[in-house]
């Protein structure tokens, strides 16, 4: 089914700056094309290099409190999480970027408009696209098992369900009232009808008592099951938060 780009969401550094985006430009990244073409060939040849990855985007002027302005303006030296909801619906694609902030530069049109574009380039990792666990942001008031995501058919030959090659998985917490929470994935073969849901080895987050962004990734020849979903657990009552999961059906390095 095809769709538009309405109602999307971005989260940079566990603040939700949606409402302060006029744009997103380019959402993109995968292997670099190194040429290998030998003299005895009349086309270039070519294989993939490094991973990269880059999310491009306009923001708004606002001033106010936790907003564009102050994020963006303090152009962090160090990494930086940023994640691209296609959506909030549960299930929905989100691509996310580990990344270095380059730029905050402002345009001032004609017509009165005050606008900042942001480039922020992958370190490490490029980007990753995956399927919300939240649908958007998630308010949890006690420990909470959330509701089930259908990652599909899983790792060829076999397209059993399952996935041979780990996980990687993001995190953003936007409140939190009480001493902490902590996120964590679960995984069941079936929906949890047969097969109970258990924790995926290597899926928690840890405990957030603030705002927070995190990255975690499972081993890489990891078995994910078909379905996944997000618990949280914790002293809090309340938490604010969004986490997506990128399930490898194929083999993927870093």
């Amino acid at each position: 089914m095809k769709q538009s780009g309405l109602g999307d969401n971005l989260y940079i550094a566990g603040y939700d700056l949606s409402g302060d985006i006029s744009a997103v430009s380019n959402v993109g990244g995968g292997p670099a094309a190194m040429e290998v073409t030998a003299i005895d060939k009349s086309a270039q040849e070519r294989i993939g290099g490094l991973r990269d990855g880059r999310l491009q985007f306009t923001a708004l002027f606002n001033p106010g409190t936790d907003r564009a302005h102050p994020r963006l303006s303090a152009l962090p030296t160090s990494d930086v999480i940023l994640s691209y909801y296609r959506g909030t619906a549960l299930g929905g694609p989100s691509a996310h970027i580990v990344a270095k902030q380059v730029g905050y530069d402002g345009t001032r049109g004609n017509s009165g408009e005050f606008t900042f574009a942001v480039d922020a380039q992958a370190n490490g990792y490029g980007v990753g696209w995956g399927k919300s666990l939240t649908a958007g942001k998630r308010t949890d008031t006690t420990g909470t098992n959330g509701a089930s995501v259908d990652f599909g058919p899983g790792s060829p030959p076999a397209f059993n369900g399952a996935a041979n090659f780990g996980l990687q998985a993001y995190l953003h917490v936007f409140a939190i009232t009480g001493t902490s929470v902590t996120v964590k994935l679960q995984e069941s073969s079936d929906n949890g009808v047969g097969d109970p849901w258990t924790d995926v080895t290597g899926g928690a987050f840890t405990a957030a008592t603030g705002v927070t962004s995190q990255r975690i990734e499972t081993a890489r020849g990891q078995t994910v099951e078909r379905y996944l979903r997000a618990v949280s657990v914790g002293t809090f009552t309340q938490a604010v938060f969004a986490v997506s999961a990128v399930r490898n059906d194929v083999a993927v390095t870093f």
